[in-house]
């Protein structure tokens, strides 16, 4: 069963940059699509960005340019770097591995093709 765990939230002003990491284990690294969700206080957990097997990437609109996602094969685990944060961008911020057997080049983004999840990080945005 692979584990994640997510690192490198806190309290940042917007403009600012920060980056979370998510470390997996209990699958081969080269095996798992990684997503990112966050999810807001009071609303639904929605897509942030994906990686999948062989480093394609997607992205949700509203964080295209600002974030960027990879992989370091070497350290089993994948970043989320943001930049130019805004306060739009508060949150708990959870990483997850693929569910399904997918393709290496295929990149998910709904919430069900992904399982298990971290326990999340908090990321707020100050105005």
């Amino acid at each position: 069963q692979v584990q994640l765990v997510e690192s490198g939230g806190g309290l940042v002003q917007a403009g600012a940059s920060l980056t979370l990491s998510c470390t997996t284990s209990g699958r081969p690294f080269d095996k798992i699509t990684v997503g990112w969700f966050r999810q807001a206080p009071g609303k639904e957990r929605e897509f942030v960005a994906v990686i999948s097997m062989n480093s394609n990437t997607d992205y949700a609109d509203s964080v295209k340019g600002r974030f960027t996602i990879s992989r370091d094969n070497a350290r089993n685990a994948v970043s989320l770097h943001l930049t130019r944060v805004k306060p739009e961008d508060t949150g708990v911020y959870y990483c997850a591995a693929n569910r399904f057997n997918n393709s290496p080049a295929y990149t998910p983004t709904a919430d069900y093709e992904f399982a298990p999840w971290g326990q999340g990080t908090q990321v707020t945005v100050s105005s």
